[in-house]
């Protein structure tokens, strides 16, 4: 139980590793995977951590060495939350950048094929924001969370608020 096969700091070197390897991959796969997340995504999230879990501890099944893989794992997250508030550029890369969607009705195409967003997405976001069409929408947001904030335009602001 507590004896470790490995030695601890290959434990610490591993998880590094694994966390910078997903880090970058989730980073990359699109705000999609990371805010909106669909019986297919969860899969994914699920799939992905078994996937690296013998790539973290070396066939070591000891409770010493999850509790160091763990331990490695919060603290890379603490360190790089903090780096990420300090210096605004981490922070952009770590979590991108908020972007227009739908700016005085305008629907970005663009955006929405690079964030592989389809019309239904679209759909249920304005639908969650309180109207049925991009053209009663002043601005829709894609959050840096991957959630789509919906600003009516100032004639259906009222219409819908009762």
């Amino acid at each position: 139980m507590w004896q470790m096969s490995v030695p601890w700091w290959e434990f610490v070197l591993r998880g590094v590793v694994v966390y910078l390897f997903l880090l970058v991959f989730m980073r990359l796969s699109g705000k999609r995977q990371t805010g909106q997340y669909e019986p297919f995504d969860l899969i994914l999230l699920l799939i992905l951590s078994n996937a690296v879990q013998n790539s973290m501890n070396a066939g070591d099944n000891s409770l010493t060495g999850g509790l160091i893989s763990a331990s490695t794992l919060l603290l890379l997250h603490v360190v790089l939350a903090r780096l990420a508030f300090h210096f605004p550029r981490i922070g952009r890369w770590v979590d991108g950048k908020a972007q227009v969607l739908i700016h005085q009705g305008e629907l970005n195409k663009v955006l929405m094929r690079n964030e592989l967003l389809t019309q239904d997405d679209v759909e249920a976001a304005l639908r969650s924001g309180g109207c049925l069409h991009a053209h009663e929408v002043e601005r829709a947001t894609i959050e840096t969370n991957g959630q789509i904030t919906v600003v009516l335009r100032p004639a259906h602001r009222s219409v819908n608020a009762t």
